[in-house]
């Protein structure tokens, strides 16, 4: 369960090398050409159309960045690409108009976004899509079953599960206990076969990701790493960071 070099060599510009102030705005291809200049790799959001694309974006719903509201689930991909973002001009890519933008210049690092209910269609469409990008990429997601499903579809590409300590508040509540457990654990770890860890830099350190670690090899990133201190905490108990908020040095 070993990542590849590439993973851990650089540090990994989160959601892309961002800054909305100056009309540079997470996951876009701005963000993205920003990050590549840098030699940064890039963590992106991976969400499903309704006509089952995969898209770039983080949130379930429009509205955040967005011109508008609602589900993005409830858009076909031709209307995700029109929707209009309050401070930029670029519009929602899709993951193939990702990986034609970023071609292999730097690492992609993809999150899976998911409802946890055994809705694999988002695996399958970015497998499809995957069998033929040749550049370094790697892919990651909260929920376990995502991860199991990267493992069958596509055994070989490098696969993460991305965890936390707690799981105790908000939309974590609608998961079964035994759920949240296994996830706190990561016990899940001997079916889904993770090569890497991504773990909450305010939970550092952790017995769970030690062990993923120290014993089985994983390699461990950190999120999102936006301050001195959890960059120090990044340092001492991670092999590499997602970062925000700043650019780090070369």
């Amino acid at each position: 369960m070993h990542a590849p070099a590439w993973l851990t060599a650089r540090p990994v510009a989160h959601r892309g090398l961002h800054d909305r102030a100056r009309g540079v705005v997470e996951n876009m291809p701005g963000a993205i050409a920003a990050a590549i200049a840098g030699n940064f790799s890039i963590e992106v959001d991976l969400q499903l159309s309704a006509d089952g694309e995969a898209m770039v974006h983080h949130d379930d719903d429009l509205g955040r960045l967005t011109i508008g509201s609602g589900s993005l689930r409830s858009h076909t991909a031709a209307e995700l690409k029109q929707v209009a973002f309050k401070d930029t001009d670029e519009r929602m890519m899709s993951l193939a108009d990702l990986c034609a933008l970023v071609d292999g210049r730097v690492g992609l690092v993809l999150e899976v976004k998911s409802h946890f209910d055994g809705d694999r269609q988002l695996v399958g469409r970015m497998a499809e899509i995957l069998k033929s990008y040749s550049g370094p990429v790697a892919v990651m997601s909260f929920d376990p079953d995502q991860v199991l499903a990267l493992r069958q579809l596509l055994p070989a590409l490098p696969r993460g599960i991305t965890a936390q300590r707690r799981y105790d508040d908000g939309e974590w509540l609608e998961l079964t206990p035994a759920q949240r457990r296994g996830m706190q654990s990561l016990r899940h770890a001997f079916t889904t076969r993770p090569h890497f860890v991504a773990y909450w830099v305010k939970d550092l350190p952790a017995p769970a990701p030690w062990i993923a670690r120290h014993l089985f090899g994983c390699a461990l990133l950190t999120w999102t790493v936006r301050t001195p201190e959890q960059r120090a905490v990044a340092r001492a108990h991670a092999d590499q960071m997602i970062f925000e908020g700043f650019v780090p040095e070369p």
